[in-house]
């Protein structure tokens, strides 16, 4: 996470990594920043904060967006030792939590033939007598099995003749009038309130159920779910997964703090194996894989996550599935306990995931983790790392930082994406706020969002940006150092009627962060879509045809406020705020266009700034596919948000220059945010 600009002002800070995930703070909203390479969530540091909320856009903003009630809630500064040079942290953070728009779920329709029912002859009188069928003269045939077929819900035709199956049957009169032992029908339960039976019945043996003249209806016994979870919709993931494209095959090495064996990141049904196929601690002095830390879970599951928890064991008000629900996880840790770890674990469990790549079919690294940067790309030892991984086929995703807010040099949040987000060949990340609708229209760029060009590089960057604000994934278990410190954070399942929730209805399965660390493995899931739709694409492949699909309809302005300090931002949503734009799982997985094979070939562009007209002019290194107005060209992939206006970037000579932007001693990566 990144900490908001009032959090950094008066404190000295050492340089780790973080995470960059921000947490969301349930039953009171406090909103805590912090720095370093450990995840990126948006944790506190200093006094505490709490989240931001949207308040309003430009007329051309796609769609209206709410404004959340502001929460308040009392929290202490999650303040550590930031003496440690070179720390990681992740960059997540704490949200508020907001109203959920529903979608929902399509029941699949079969469309098989129905199967012909054999007319009946002369009857055994020994054997148990079932209600006769209506008698119909052999001419009329077809019109019986239409008539029989239209009494079967339709997602009943198809189903295995030879397996049994939980159905409800509607009868005309009393239940009790009908006897069903003859047709292997075994009665659960009276449905008395509409005269009906749940009854468990062969699949062969449905048509002789319906032919009774007793039968209204014959439907399964239908899971009810709740609404998908919004971050899905909002990246039409949920189409993706409704073709059939899951990431089965895939693995994910998500390097974080761990991740838990939890039941959503087992087989569908909660059957073994586990989904986690490897672990592996890379942790100084602790070979524990636990998840002590809460961050990796809910890392994982964003990206494999398969919901479970939410659809078969208790009643949530949403279906929370990750993004790739059926890849494998590769889970190396490099988290401690707090959140931090250090430049030499992250590279040895980058080389690891290269190692294991063929074994597990790695495809993707998640590093929802950052620190600050202090080198080019070209000399930083974590940036090295990623591009070996690159080389060697996996495609890389990192998070941008939750530096947005940060103004320390004066630049209003510009210049501060993190390492190794500021690499100009990995996939970097940025968040973006759905306001609860699960809308894609609906997104804005988050203030705490970090935002390009790169220090020293000028790289533009982020490349993507995909929703990052309150969501909900995994929780490893109540004892993780977030979920103790922040117990507001845990989603609880809800009673019967969805409407009340809480610690009374069970144990919480779930928890709520924000930050670019949520961010990323949205991204990362759809990456494992893409691959396991064409396993030959290589990393430049896939990043360029996520950037060239990207939805682009942002508005060039949107504001919000810190309900923590009442501080309102304006955000320009230019290319160094919101990328190539905000990932799209539908049109990327529709899309057919091939960048070069070769590597580098979708390296992101150098912002090249003119001091005499304060004008910038974006260049594609020799050989990329930002060089080809046709197809790749920058109008093609950032837009109209090419064009910025008249920023503050523009005039700043920090962000041009080649002087750190928030200092030596700034601490990158934030374990808990509290901001929209």
């Amino acid at each position: 996470m990144h900490p908001s600009p009032s959090k950094n002002s008066d404190r000295k800070r050492g340089g780790p990594l973080e995470t960059t995930t921000w947490g969301t703070l349930i039953a009171f909203s406090l909103l805590i920043t912090g720095l370093g390479l450990t995840g990126h969530l948006y944790h506190p540091l200093g006094n505490p904060q709490v989240l931001q909320t949207a308040a309003d856009t430009t007329p051309n903003q796609a769609a209206a967006l709410p404004t959340a009630a502001p929460d308040s809630y009392k929290a202490g500064s999650n303040r550590r030792d930031l003496s440690r040079a070179s720390t990681l942290y992740p960059h997540s953070g704490i949200a508020e939590k907001s109203v959920i728009a529903s979608r929902s779920l399509a029941t699949a329709n079969g469309s098989a033939v129905p199967p012909k029912t054999p007319l009946a002859g002369p009857q055994d009188q020994s054997a148990p007598q079932q209600e006769p069928v209506s008698r119909v003269p052999p001419t009329d045939v077809v019109r019986l099995e239409a008539q029989i077929a239209a009494k079967i819900a339709p997602d009943l035709k198809g189903i295995d003749p030879e397996k049994p199956v939980d159905v409800i049957v509607q009868f005309k009169r009393s239940a009790a009038s009908s006897d069903l032992t003859a047709d292997g029908a075994t009665v659960k339960s009276e449905l008395s309130l509409i005269h009906a039976q749940l009854v468990t019945v062969q699949g062969s043996n449905l048509n002789s159920l319906a032919s009774r003249s007793n039968v209204a209806y014959i439907s399964p016994n239908r899971q009810v779910r709740g609404a998908m979870d919004p971050v899905v919709t909002a990246v039409n993931a949920d189409i993706a997964y409704s073709r059939g494209w899951d990431g089965t095959g895939i693995g994910v090495a998500v390097i974080d703090s761990g991740v838990g064996y939890v039941s959503d990141l087992n087989s569908y049904g909660n059957g073994s194996p586990s989904r986690v196929v490897y672990n592996q601690s890379f942790v100084p002095g602790d070979s524990s894989t636990t998840d002590a830390y809460g961050h990796g879970t809910h890392v994982a599951g964003i990206v494999a996550g398969n919901a479970y928890d939410s659809t078969s064991v208790q009643n949530y008000s949403n279906v929370y599935r990750g993004v790739a629900p059926a890849a494998n996880i590769i889970a190396l840790r490099v988290l401690d306990g707090t959140g931090t770890s250090v430049d030499s674990s992250v590279i040895a469990a980058i080389q690891k995931a290269i190692n294991l790549k063929t074994t597990y079919n790695i495809r993707v690294i998640n590093l929802s983790l950052s620190r600050g940067v202090y080198e080019s790309y070209t000399l930083d030892p974590l940036c090295q790392a990623v591009e070996s991984a690159w080389q060697a086929g996996i495609v890389v995703v990192a998070a941008a930082g939750n530096m947005g807010e940060y103004n320390g040099a004066s630049t209003s949040g510009y210049a501060t994406i993190g390492a190794p987000g500021n690499d100009p060949l990995v996939i970097t990340v940025g968040a973006t706020n759905t306001h609860g609708t699960g809308s894609q229209a609906a997104q804005t760029v988050t203030s705490y969002s970090s935002k390009g060009p790169t220090t020293f590089d000028h790289i533009v960057k982020p490349d993507l940006v995909a929703p990052g604000n309150s969501v909900v994934s995994l929780l490893a278990s109540p004892s993780t150092t977030l979920i103790t410190e922040y117990p507001s954070l845990a989603v609880f399942p809800c009673n019967g009627s969805g409407m009340n929730c809480g610690s009374q209805n069970g144990p919480a399965n779930y928890m709520t962060m924000s930050g670019t660390s949520m961010a990323t493995p949205v991204v990362s899931g759809v990456a494992a879509l893409l691959v396991q739709q064409d396993p030959s694409l290589t990393p430049d492949q896939v990043k360029a045809r996520l950037m060239k699909t990207a939805w682009k309809g942002f508005g060039h302005y949107t504001t919000a406020k810190n309900l923590g300090t009442g501080v309102t931002y304006t955000i320009e949503q230019d290319m160094f705020a919101v990328g190539a734009g905000a990932v799209d799982a539908s049109a990327a997985l529709s899309n057919t266009d091939l960048a070069p094979a070769t590597l580098g070939s979708a390296m992101s562009p150098t912002a090249v700034y003119n001091s005499a007209d304060k004008t910038v002019t974006v260049t594609g290194a020799p050989g990329t596919v930002w060089t080809n107005p046709n197809v790749w060209g920058n109008s093609v992939i950032w837009g109209n948000s090419v064009v910025w206006g008249n920023s503050v970037v523009w005039g700043n000579s920090v962000v041009w220059g080649n002087s750190v932007v928030w200092g030596n001693s700034v601490v990158w990566g934030n374990s808990v945010v509290w901001g929209d």
